[in-house]
Formats: C-alpha cells, sequence, structure tokens
C-alpha cells in the first residue's frame, strides 16, 4: 500500500505512526462488506487508505439508515478510545478500495503508549457527533434532492474520483426515503447537468453545481473536519 495515506495516522509523530503502522496490516474493501455489526464486540480497527465505509443504525426491524461516512479522513473502531469495544452501529463498506486493519489488543497496546492518537481519536470522535447530530436535522428538514446532493458529494470526496458505482435502492437505504423518490431527485439533478447516472454507474460532472444544490449540512460537515482535527477541508476533494 503507497501513499495517499490515512490522515489520521499522518498526524501522527513519526515514532507513534511507525510504530501502529508496524501493528497494521494491508486490507481490501470489498463493496458491501460488513465489518462491524451493531452491539457486537470489535475485533479490529480499520483506518481506510482510499475505500470508505458507511455508518448504519437500524431500528425495530426497519430498514438501515446511514447517519455517518468514514474514509481516508478517519478511522473505524474509535470508540475504543473511550473504552468501549461494542460496535455502536453497523459498518457496510460504500466504496471498495484498501485499508490499515489492526487488531483490537494491538491498537490498545498502541493507544496506551500514544497520547498523540489519545488526542486526534477523541477530536475524531467530537467531529463524529457534530456529524451525527447533523444526519438527524438534515433527514428531519431537508428535502430529498439537496440531501442526495450532500449525500454524492461525500461519497465523492472518500472516492478520489469524479466516477462510482451507486444503484438507486442502495441510495434510497442509505437516505431513508423509497426508491422512487431517490428516481426523482436524481432525474432532477442529471437534467441540470450535474450527475450523469446509468446502470448504477454515477459521474460528477458539475462539482461546484453540485455543492450549490446540496444542503447546508455539506459545508458544516466539512467545516467540523478542517477546525477541529487540522486537516483540509473535504471541498478541495483530495486529503493531502
Amino acid at each position: 500500500m503507497t501513499p495517499p495515506q490515512n490522515h489520521l495516522i499522518a498526524l501522527l509523530p513519526d515514532a507513534d505512526r511507525l510504530r501502529l503502522l508496524a501493528r497494521c496490516e494491508p486490507v481490501s474493501l470489498v463493496l458491501a462488506q460488513v465489518l462491524c455489526e451493531r452491539g457486537v464486540p470489535l475485533q479490529h480497527v480499520h483506518f481506510p487508505v482510499d475505500g470508505f465505509i458507511s455508518l448504519v443504525t437500524q431500528l425495530d426491524g426497519h430498514p438501515g439508515l446511514e447517519v455517518g461516512m468514514v474514509g481516508r479522513e478517519g478511522v473505524l473502531g474509535a470508540s475504543l478510545a473511550l473504552g468501549m469495544a461494542v460496535a455502536p452501529l453497523q459498518a457496510l463498506v460504500q466504496g471498495a478500495g484498501t485499508a490499515w486493519r489492526v487488531t483490537v489488543p494491538d491498537f490498545l497496546a498502541e493507544l496506551a503508549r500514544s497520547p498523540a492518537l489519545q488526542h486526534y481519536l477523541h477530536r475524531f470522535l467530537y467531529v463524529r457527533m457534530v456529524q451525527l447530530a447533523t444526519s438527524a436535522a438534515c433527514l428531519r428538514f431537508h428535502l430529498i434532492e439537496p440531501r442526495l446532493a450532500r449525500w454524492l458529494l461525500m461519497s465523492q470526496d472518500r472516492a478520489h474520483a469524479d466516477h462510482f458505482r451507486v444503484t438507486h435502492e442502495f441510495l434510497a437505504y442509505m437516505l431513508g426515503v423509497r426508491r422512487v423518490g431517490v428516481t426523482v431527485a436524481a432525474g432532477a439533478l442529471q437534467r441540470r447537468g450535474l450527475i450523469l447516472y446509468h446502470r448504477g454507474e454515477l459521474q460528477v460532472l458539475d462539482r461546484a453545481g453540485l455543492e450549490a444544490s446540496a444542503c447546508t449540512c455539506y459545508a458544516t460537515d466539512c467545516g467540523s473536519y478542517t477546525d477541529t482535527l487540522g486537516v483540509p477541508s473535504f471541498e478541495a476533494r483530495h486529503l493531502v
């Protein structure tokens, strides 16, 4: 696995970063792969490099709803920094790619040795809290089309490409709406020349136009990462 790297790892001092990476192994993230289930003890911690993961909540037998994403900017398993080894949400691979993976015992050993790792994980958890709160308000108050634009921007940021694969069924699942609602919203974005969608393949044609169509939650998410972790905004599209 070669750069680009995971940004939380990149923020660590050299000695801490090298120790952590020595305990990690590179793994592939396979589309639709479930990395952990809610309420089940974590076995591994994942630091995505060029794949990304949806965090999904489930309630009373209803289809799941995406409440967050983890890409190169973050980590799956940050709850261990709070002493919680049980997964709070289902983690589903949304974008295939690669990640650094470390066992929970090895991760906890490094966490105990590295104040810097503790610091950045706590900050990342704060960002995750902001994202969860934003997602709840977005679901309640914003229409499907701007929510879809926001979701596409978030996915493009983490895919690091203008093309990625996604079906209407999956979009409906992630946004918590009926498939017909996604079809109407995606059709409107396509007619305005912002995206091109065909047989599960989506291409972003007009990034600026898509940003203008998205709800304000996208800018809120970008700002929270930049302000809290000091990394470049997702709006730059390349986290370097």
